[in-house]
């Protein structure tokens, strides 16, 4: 098996034994990117939960947000205490067990802590990756949250400004 099916089997297993009821669905286009997962499934891209692995200090930790926003370099500071990075793909692959574009909080390799942007919640249904970058699943976001012992924040640019915000360096 490649790491690819390494990392749909552990989303696999995750579901199998803590939500039997959540189906995993497979695209038969890539859905790595926000805009690609948003046309394959019919859904605006606010409502595609991009999962994103970041250094916080010595910590690495999983954000998910709505998948048309930006984070906030400040918001962060002031929620994690300290200074936040992207993690490189490689990195994101070894303490993950999932591929960049594949990327979820469920059937992690590592035991990371995961939060919640607040800004799903305007969503009833939201699409995170299912570990590959063809797969995800429909969950609410309260259950995502749930499933993952998720903690949630508020760390995205307001929307009316997520347009020209800056990444997070």
């Amino acid at each position: 098996m490649d790491d690819q099916e390494v990392s749909l089997e552990s989303v696999r297993e995750y579901f199998a034994v803590k939500a039997p009821d959540i189906t995993i669905i497979e695209a038969s286009t890539s859905t790595a990117t926000v805009e690609l997962a948003a046309k394959a499934h019919g859904v605006a891209p606010g409502q595609i939960a991009k999962t994103l692995s970041l250094k916080v200090g010595d910590q690495v930790i999983l954000v998910v947000v709505r998948g048309d926003a930006r984070l906030d370099n400040a918001k962060l500071r002031q929620a994690f205490g300290n200074k936040a990075r992207m993690l490189d793909a490689e990195s994101v692959q070894r303490l993950t067990g999932h591929p960049v574009g594949g990327v979820c909080p469920f059937g992690l390799a590592t035991d990371l802590p995961v939060y919640c942007d607040e800004s799903i919640k305007a969503f009833d249904i939201v699409l995170p990756a299912a570990g590959d970058i063809h797969t995800a699943v429909r969950i609410a976001p309260a259950r995502m949250a749930e499933l993952t012992g998720a903690r949630w924040v508020d760390v995205i640019k307001s929307q009316d400004t997520a347009e020209s915000a800056d990444p997070v360096s």
